[in-house]
């Protein structure tokens, strides 16, 4: 019985598929983003990963299939028990094999198992329909130059601003002329005159005095200061292995080693079998720690992921 079917199936709903005896495959949902060297926009999607350390039976994949065959659970484990010691020997002698829609899982010489996902399925749902596709380069910084050159080319010219008289200047003026041509009018009507001037003018000057405090601009002398959040950092859960050691010293040597080269490397705690492992570095997420592989695989061939929380 093919399981990898059952496999790929699950994945579309579930985060974590464990096969028993043999490892768990995870899928972890990466948001869409953009590369910017070619111009692509990428779908979200779910990355698969493996890990080789959850090998107990959760049920989850037993179930499945009894449902979906039509048969008892037992039977269900049984099958699936065959299927790993048909992969097991397919490792022994090709050193590794394909699970279709999900990738493919190579034994390492140091026996350890190395997967590297396969990109023709996406098991998010929400993202059904959804391709890849290339942007035309937006020429935002051309565009820029071009107008800071011509700010530079053309000619800057001030024109001064011409004032305008205050209205109340305007009623003194009158006030004047008033007071100048009073010679022919009589006294009542020339007191008359002066006084209507005078409550125009003091009229004038109110209103002058409202629109300068209309337009004050208020300053705030003691501004609520700003409130730092904390942010709590970011968890990294995949490791680039670059072998685990019997000898602690042997181990040690290539800390030292790889730390020269520029590496953020570190050992980490011994495994179940009494053996060092020693990282390369440590990653956030699954597409940043598969580019690092694929540049490190060029001089360590050996080199495989981790997916722990340390």
């Amino acid at each position: 019985m093919k399981i990898e079917h059952y496999i790929s199936q699950l994945l579309y709903r579930h985060q974590c598929v464990t096969v028993p005896g043999f490892g768990a495959f995870l899928a972890e949902i990466q948001s869409a983003y953009l590369y910017a060297a070619t111009h692509s926009f990428y779908p979200p999607k779910k990355v698969v990963s493996f890990n080789p350390n959850l090998k107990n039976n959760d049920g989850l994949l037993a179930n499945h299939i009894a449902e979906s065959e039509k048969t008892t659970y037992e039977n269900a484990v049984h099958a699936i028990e065959s299927e790993i010691a048909i992969w097991k020997s397919i490792l022994e002698v090709n050193g590794h094999f394909t699970l279709k829609n999900i990738g493919e899982i190579a034994l390492t010489a140091e026996n350890n198992l190395l997967f590297t996902p396969a990109d023709a399925v996406n098991y998010l749902p929400e993202a059904f329909g959804l391709t890849t596709f290339v942007s035309p380069k937006v020429l935002r910084e051309e565009l820029k130059e071009v107008v800071e050159e011509l700010e530079e080319k053309a000619p800057i010219q001030f024109t001064p601003e011409r004032r305008k008289a205050p209205a109340y200047l305007k009623y003194a003026a009158v006030f004047v002329l008033a007071f100048a041509t009073s010679g022919s009018i009589g006294l009542k009507l020339y007191a008359d005159q002066i006084d209507q001037e005078t409550l125009l003018v003091e009229m004038a000057v109110q209103k002058e005095v409202q629109n300068s405090i209309q337009e004050a601009t208020f300053f705030i002398q003691n501004p609520v200061p700003t409130i730092s959040i904390p942010v709590e950092a970011e968890l990294l859960s995949y490791h680039i292995v670059a072998g685990a050691f019997r000898n602690e010293g042997n181990a040690t040597i290539v800390l030292q080693n790889l730390v020269k080269q520029g590496y953020s490397a570190r050992r980490i705690e011994p495994n179940k079998h009494g053996l060092f492992p020693v990282l390369y570095g440590s990653y956030a997420t699954y597409e940043e720690a598969k580019t690092a592989q694929f540049d490190i695989v060029k001089s360590n061939p050996e080199a495989w992921i981790l997916v722990k929380e340390l």
